[in-house]
């Protein structure tokens, strides 16, 4: 016999009462981990996880502000956990969204999400169901059947896209599983997606629960320091150097680390360059901010890059784009210092690993480079570098009247509509984009304001990605326009989470780009040599038997005043300046506004002096194809292992950055 006090609940309503009294907590500051749950419905979670999130939302009838755990409705599984994405990388990581999907492809449908969110180390926690664990009725509809493990299900495909993954076959394993998830969910080395799958009877079945299962419980996200050895042989290291360099990563944002890079960076005079993830890290106009670096950086952080005898990361898991594929360091004896909580980040290219969080580790690397300074030419440099750059963007933004003269009839430049955007919004709006040729051009281009107005999923780069995720974003920060820039590729992957923007009244803006194709796979595959092959959205020629006629009259005006957005439609300069200021004067509840505006997809971006890793056809009937081989084996002769070991004393590596 035992006194312990229970509660009798069901799997169901027990994974509902637990979400609802989580809260994460950094530098003294609370708040609920979980602001909500998305979901869509189906035989496989509706008598269970939707019982439950309904008799939740019954119980705060009256009162839905106090509901703790409020339930959204998605159109596409994929979408909703993009949606959860978006609003914790938002949040700095520390809160998010459960998100809930039936048996079969409404689980599975999530899979594309689960990925996103763990390459992007993003947490978000996945509640996909399952068929019956008592197997009674198996095959039940939708279940795969394996014959030779009977106990695998669709479900399995989930362990390699998580960072935590379970499955409760019995209410006795929930506690674990819960407790398991929350720990990986809120620690900043570890987290990415959850996975807790749970069978459709399961999620029925009551079971007396412990009732201090249910109490509040605060999950402290740690600020670990960096190890005073590591500081002292970084700050050895940065002292002998005379072109040292900082990349800012995703982690100076998820850390809060801004203010402390910008101290240590106007103290010091080492310049900034910026991954996708960590663009903002310094404001536009910054003496030290360089902008974007890599593949789609900037001429000024590429330069710098190429000279740089020493590189400081911090907050960067250091991706070919980000790297150039590995050409972007030429230094013969470049060496790397790595910032990062993760160890596993924090060990990349042979650098000296300081595994401490951003902003702990930047305060305290100032504080150990008390009175050095770099030359006063190298600062001289980067001024000069930057200015040149800044012009050119300047001259992207309102190309010349030769340029403009050129364009079809009411045909835009992508540069241009980008431009417009960034000079026509808020400080503290936020631009949004995934994947195409945008994000390339977003990250060398957009000026960014606030630490928090740019926000470019580029771990992954997911078409798709942009409209969900504006909601995301809109329901993290309620007080911030969201102009989502999608292009007609993008669009056509997920449009339909406008109508979940329409039911919840959520005022985001998509600037919808229409170029008839995919524009940036179209200019990869031309300097590739397959001269734009499969890329266009064009009728197949009668006679060629090619995709290369008239254009598809694909209306996706149309399709977004259908789906209930709010549409306008732009065909010059003067309009697209109108629509964005219409669409900023919208209501906070008005629902979506889509901008919709033709661009050549001929006119391109200024370029980074940079390269990407893509390999070429080795042999080819093609001239084209035997042209980009050749240039493609050019650039593979600069790509470099970066596998010399980082040492603390100078001349430890001779010749050694690989």
């Amino acid at each position: 016999m035992t006194d312990q006090q229970t509660v009798r609940l069901t799997v169901a309503q027990a994974v509902v009462r637990f979400l609802s009294l989580q809260w994460s907590e950094r530098d003294g500051r609370r708040q609920k981990l979980f602001a909500g749950c998305l979901g869509i419905f189906g035989h496989g979670n509706v008598a269970g996880l939707g019982q439950a999130l309904l008799q939740s939302e019954l119980e705060h009838e009256g009162r839905e502000a106090d509901n703790p755990l409020p339930y959204v409705l998605s159109r596409n599984e994929q979408a909703m956990v993009h949606t959860a994405v978006a609003y914790a990388r938002q949040k700095d990581r520390l809160q998010t969204w459960a998100c809930t999907a039936s048996v079969g492809p409404g689980s599975t449908n999530m899979l594309t999400g689960a990925a996103l969110a763990t390459i992007n180390r993003i947490p978000v926690l996945l509640l996909p169901s399952g068929t019956f664990a008592t197997r009674v009725a198996a095959p039940v509809l939708q279940e795969l059947e394996q014959p030779s493990a009977a106990d695998v299900t669709v479900n399995d495909a989930f362990r390699p896209l998580s960072r935590f993954f379970d499955r409760v076959n019995r209410p006795e394993q929930l506690p674990a599983a819960l407790l398991g998830a929350m720990r990986v969910l809120t620690d900043p080395a570890e987290t990415g997606a959850c996975t807790i799958a749970l069978p459709q009877d399961v999620q029925a079945e009551a079971f007396d629960w412990p009732v201090e299962l249910f109490d509040d419980r605060v999950w402290r996200i740690a600020r670990p320091p960096a190890e005073q050895v590591d500081l002292d042989d970084a700050a050895a290291l940065v002292r002998a150097a005379k072109r040292p360099l900082v990349v800012a990563g995703g982690g100076v944002h998820y850390s809060g680390a801004e203010e402390a890079l910008r101290v240590l960076c106007e103290q010091t005079g080492i310049p900034v360059g910026e991954t996708q993830a960590g663009k903002g890290s310094l404001p536009h106009g910054h003496p030290q901010e360089m902008g974007a670096i890599g593949s789609t950086g900037t001429t000024a952080a590429n330069a710098l890059a190429a000279e740089a005898d020493l590189v400081i990361g911090v907050g960067t898991r250091w991706s070919d784009f980000t790297t150039a594929s590995r050409t972007a360091f030429q230094d013969k004896g470049v060496r790397f210092v790595n910032i990062n909580v993760a160890r596993f980040d924090a060990g990349k290219h042979g650098g000296l690993s300081i595994v401490a969080d951003a902003r702990e580790a930047l305060t305290a690397l100032g504080a150990a480079l008390e009175g050095y300074a770099v030359e006063p030419g190298y600062r001289e440099r980067q001024a000069e570098l930057w200015a040149e750059w800044d012009e050119r963007v300047e001259a992207a933004y309102h190309p010349s009247e030769l340029v403009t003269s050129a364009l079809a009839p009411g045909l835009l430049t992508q540069t241009q509509v980008i431009g417009a955007v960034n000079e026509l919004t808020d400080a503290r709006d936020v631009v949004l984009c995934a994947a195409g040729s945008m994000p390339g051009d977003l990250h060398k281009l957009w000026r960014v304001r606030d630490r928090k107005g740019y926000h470019v999923e580029y771990g992954y780069s997911c078409m798709g990605y942009e409209v969900p995720a504006s909601i995301g974003i809109r329901m993290a920060e309620p007080d911030r326009d969201v102009f989502a820039m999608v292009g007609d590729g993008g669009w056509l992957m997920m449009p339909t989470e406008l109508v979940t923007a329409v039911q919840e009244r959520l005022k985001v803006v998509v600037v919808l780009v229409q170029n008839h194709g995919f524009h940036s796979i179209g200019s990869l595959s031309e300097s590739l040599g397959s001269q734009r092959f499969g890329t266009r959205y064009r009728y197949r020629d009668a006679s060629s038997g090619r995709l290369e006629g008239e254009k598809l009259p694909v209306d996706l005006a149309a399709n977004a005043r259908s789906l209930g957005a709010h549409v306008i439609e732009v065909h010059s300069a003067d309009e697209l300046t109108q629509a964005i200021k219409e669409a900023k004067a919208w209501p906070a509840d008005g629902g979506p506004v889509v901008i919709h505006v033709e661009t050549d997809p001929t006119v391109y971006a200024p370029d980074s002096a940079s390269w990407w890793d893509v390999p070429v056809s080795e042999v080819s009937e093609l001239e084209s194809t035997r042209n980009a081989y050749a240039d493609y084996t050019e650039h593979k002769a600069r790509q470099r292992p970066l596998l010399a070991p980082t040492h603390s004393t100078p001349g430890d590596t001779a010749g050694g950055g690989s």
